[in-house]
């Protein structure tokens, strides 16, 4: 692993920085009711600021109650005050209008807030402790059928926002080879196999997946008319017993093996070789934070690691490229090609077995 990070902030900062992380969970809540509650709209529609008067009676609050998400928006740099008046930041701006901020923040609250108070047992246990919250399951992947509606929502719009970016750019490098045969793993709602089948007249597709996940996949399927063409098998994915169907052009895996341990990985890359015709593909998509090219990216792909270890299963993580790379040589495949800067932040490995 190359060198990351820092130390070179004065005393002062860093004392400023650490008191802003021990407040926040409280500032989130803050910024989260200032767009909730209309505040950062109301703000962004006048452009000579508004007065707390104003401001609650716009968002029919209390004046105590804007006062406070007001002066607290001052240090999380959502406003500022000129002349007793309140203006939106740049900042606020982005967290009022920015789609994958606020599909970011809706993750971070209803999916993980309350459960992250177990963060800590989490990693003693090895276990996804923050998930009792919801019930008794064992990974999230088992619960999300029965999730509450709005956990579910936001916890798709998250998965989704990021990989469903990238199909318009991927879809034209899997079709090269004209491959008449995909297989889909860990298939979700069915929007990668939907998409092949818009693209290509002549493709068929099979969907791994659970049984809960599939029905979601199924409703969609039907939806755009495509029964005939795609079909769904459910495995237990985590069973290392159960091979693969076999005879496939390509195996396709987006944003899912990073839902896995180390462990779990090599079994699942092995099954997708053993999948392969003589001259067929595997192609992982993921996003790897070694691989961004921003210092967010970075930082949101840190917070989704500690969301799985917390919430989804316990032990996986957002990996470094070269633990994938490690692992794809030893499940007895190469990456025969690396495409970085795919859709927001993704990495297309395109895999071949080993002769």
């Amino acid at each position: 692993m190359n060198d990351y990070g820092s130390d070179s902030k004065s005393a002062k900062q860093a004392k400023t920085d650490a008191q802003k992380i021990a407040f926040a969970p409280i500032m989130f809540q803050a910024a989260r009711a200032m767009r909730n509650l209309g505040i950062l709209n109301a703000l962004d529609q006048e452009n000579k600021g508004l007065t707390v008067e104003q401001v609650a009676k716009q968002c029919n609050i209390s004046v105590y109650g804007a006062k406070v998400l007001l002066e607290a928006g001052i240090s999380i740099e959502l406003v500022y005050v000129k002349n007793n008046r309140f203006f939106i930041t740049k900042t606020g701006w982005i967290l009022l209008n920015d789609n994958m901020t606020n599909v970011n923040m809706d993750f971070t609250n209803d999916v993980n807030y309350l459960g992250f108070f177990n963060l800590e047992e989490s990693i003693k246990n090895e276990k996804p402790e923050g998930l009792k919250v919801f019930g008794e399951w064992n990974t999230v992947y088992e619960a999300l059928s029965e999730l509450p509606e709005k956990v579910q929502e936001s916890w798709f719009k998250f998965n989704h926002s990021y990989s469903d970016i990238a199909f318009s750019e991927v879809l034209p490098l899997i079709f090269e080879n004209k491959p008449k045969k995909i297989l889909d793993v860990g298939g979700n709602t069915g929007k990668f196999s939907i998409n092949c089948c818009n693209y290509n007249e002549d493709v068929n597709v099979s969907i791994l997946d659970l049984p809960g996940q599939l029905e979601k996949a199924y409703k969609n399927i039907e939806m755009h008319g495509f029964e005939k063409r795609i079909n769904g098998q459910p495995v237990n994915l985590l069973d290392s017993s159960k091979p693969f169907p076999k005879g496939y052009d390509v195996v396709w895996m987006s944003q899912f093996l990073d839902c896995f341990s180390q462990e779990d990985i090599l079994h699942l890359i092995s099954r997708a070789c053993d999948a392969l015709n003589n001259d067929g593909s595997l192609y992982i998509l993921e996003t790897y934070w070694d691989k961004q090219k921003f210092d967010a990216s970075m930082y949101s792909l840190h917070a989704t690691s500690l969301y799985f270890t917390c919430i989804a299963n316990g032990c996986s993580q957002m990996y470094h490229s070269d633990d994938m790379y490690k692992l794809v040589e030893k499940a007895g495949m190469y990456v025969e090609k690396t495409i970085d800067n795919i859709g927001i932040s993704h990495t297309l490995f395109i895999c071949k077995p080993q002769k």
